[in-house]
């Protein structure tokens, strides 16, 4: 296979900031190669240098050996790049077909053919075997679909090399895969698929090649066959094995009891959590479980029969209250529930905790007070940069998580809730965030972790409840923890198949305590 785009000791500076240095590899027609490395090693400057939104400071990057340097996004697109990013562009009042053509409309510079933006827009679907109704609003539409979106748009002018930015970082399983054959499609046609993921599972399934950045650094590329532990361990430059540190811990008194929860997709929801002990919730995108913790915090409408936090019944009611009653809940979505993008760091990192932290005299916020704990706590999560007064907005998705979490520290509370707490973070992150939840479990709190990713579930749970269609349809613990039961369990399937053997290939299974 030719190379496409070719890299030469390629380096970004922002003032004083290196965010590239000697950065060289090259992309290939026809080929998935992944790009991969913690937040802040550089996988966002790179993607920017190609896409014409940054330019290099160094180096050469060369398409089909001629050098370039793109001075905006319109030159990268004159030489067959396209770039669909983690944050998508769609404009939610908008239709389907109208957000396809966004930005490069058919017709004359005053008038748009609308009969030409339907056929061009059907066309580009077409490409990607999807079928969407051409007329609905893009803001009725579900994540997965507003992503098929975007991609028909970049793949309207038949792209030689096309970046996808993290394309399934808030996609369930189904969605998930439906993508992977899209982009095995796109390998088949001879495109060239830039792939930037965290998730390993499938970069070790479609990529042909990886290449690895560290520190804004060059580590190494490699080609099939991928292995899993070498690829964690050169992204975080430690063993593999570092990254779930599980410990067998002796739970105590129950601390959270639901029975007879409802919301629109919950149905009859009934667990319990203990002291000392992290809770899994696993099921599929839409199944209802992130309604879990949503609804206990009073978020989501819903009926319950008996909620009990710390020994006391409570009714879910606002926020605010079920605060003060020892239940804090940490939200999926960390941009749009969880931080003050244009406000210093520390802002999200206390925010509606400077009562319980103690940051605050006859009602007034004791600001330096406030950048102490929070340059206390971005060193004990190892954030980076350290500076809390910089906007929130600045920092990586792995950066901007650990600030939310943060805010637990500032508290004495019973039950933590974190729903989906690694998605779209890197596995340094990760690590990070799973040591955190560990130091609460270990302080004897109550630990709900709400995830999509299977592997983490069964990584650092002690016991896993399986949510499919709105029902609990499995409650694992101990040796029964595997991937193989839960996935079966996710799917509406009975954990343990009896008498047949499960047709799903042995995973990861962990001794724990019940």
């Amino acid at each position: 296979m030719s190379a496409i785009v070719t890299l030469e000791a390629v380096g970004k500076t922002f003032g004083p900031v290196t965010a590239l240095a000697d950065v060289s590899f090259d992309i290939r027609a026809g080929e998935i190669h992944a790009l991969m490395g913690e937040n802040g090693a550089g996988k966002s400057t790179l993607i920017k240098v190609l896409a014409g939104i940054h330019q290099h400071s160094s180096g050469e990057v060369r398409v089909d050996d001629r050098a370039v340097r793109f001075k905006n996004p319109k030159e990268s697109r004159s030489v067959g790049i396209r770039t669909v990013f983690q944050e998508l562009s769609i404009v939610p009042s908008l239709t389907v077909a109208e957000n396809v053509v966004l930005g490069e409309a058919p017709g004359s510079r005053a008038f748009v053919n609308p009969k030409d933006v339907r056929r061009q827009a059907a066309e580009a679907l077409e490409l990607l075997g999807v079928e969407l109704d051409l007329d609905r609003p893009a803001r009725s539409l579900a994540r997965s679909e507003q992503q098929l979106i975007e991609i028909a748009r970049a793949l309207r002018h038949q792209p030689r090399v096309l970046i996808l930015d993290e394309p399934t970082a808030s996609l369930g399983h189904e969605e998930s895969r439906r993508l992977l054959t899209i982009v095995d499609g796109l390998r088949a046609r001879g495109v060239a698929v830039l792939y930037v993921s965290h998730r390993m599972a499938e970069v070790v399934e479609i990529a042909d090649r990886v290449t690895v950045l560290r520190d804004g650094r060059y580590v190494n590329t490699s080609e099939r066959p991928i292995i899993e532990d070498e690829l964690v361990e050169r992204m975080i430059g430690r063993p593999a094995e570092t990254l779930y540190q599980h410990t067998a811990r002796t739970p105590g008194e129950e601390v959270l009891r639901v029975e007879g929860l409802n919301t629109r997709l919950l149905r009859d929801v009934a667990m319990h959590v203990r002291r000392g002990e992290i809770v899994g919730i696993a099921g599929l995108i839409g199944c209802g479980k992130s309604d879990i913790g949503r609804a206990l915090f009073g978020l989501e409408p819903s009926t319950v029969d008996r909620v009990r936090v710390g020994g006391a019944d409570v009714r879910p009611a606002q926020p605010s209250k079920m605060l003060r009653r020892g239940l804090v809940y940490y939200p999926a979505d960390r941009r749009r529930e969880g931080l003050v993008p244009m406000r210093a760091i520390r802002e999200s990192m206390t925010l509606g905790a400077h009562r319980a932290g103690g940051l605050t005299t006859n009602g007034l916020i004791r600001t330096k007070n406030e950048q102490q704990r929070c340059r206390e706590f971005a060193d004990k999560l190892d954030m980076r940069p350290r500076d809390v007064e910089r906007r929130a907005q600045s920092y990586s998705g792995g950066n901007q998580q650990k600030a939310v979490l943060a805010r637990g520290l500032l508290r004495d509370s019973d039950v933590h809730i974190f729903d989906e707490p690694t998605v779209g973070i890197d596995v340094g992150a990760k690590a990070d965030v799973y040591r955190l939840l560990g130091s609460y479990a270990d302080r004897g709190c109550g630990v709900v972790m709400i995830s999509s990713d299977l592997t983490e579930l069964v990584g650092v749970s002690d016991r896993i409840y399986v949510v499919a269609e709105g029902r609990i349809t499995a409650h694992l613990k101990g040796a029964e923890i595997d991937a193989d039961r839960v996935g079966r369990a996710m799917f509406g399937l009975p954990a343990t198949p009896d008498p047949e053997p499960s047709s799903l290939p042995s995973t990861t299974t962990k001794e724990s305590v019940a």
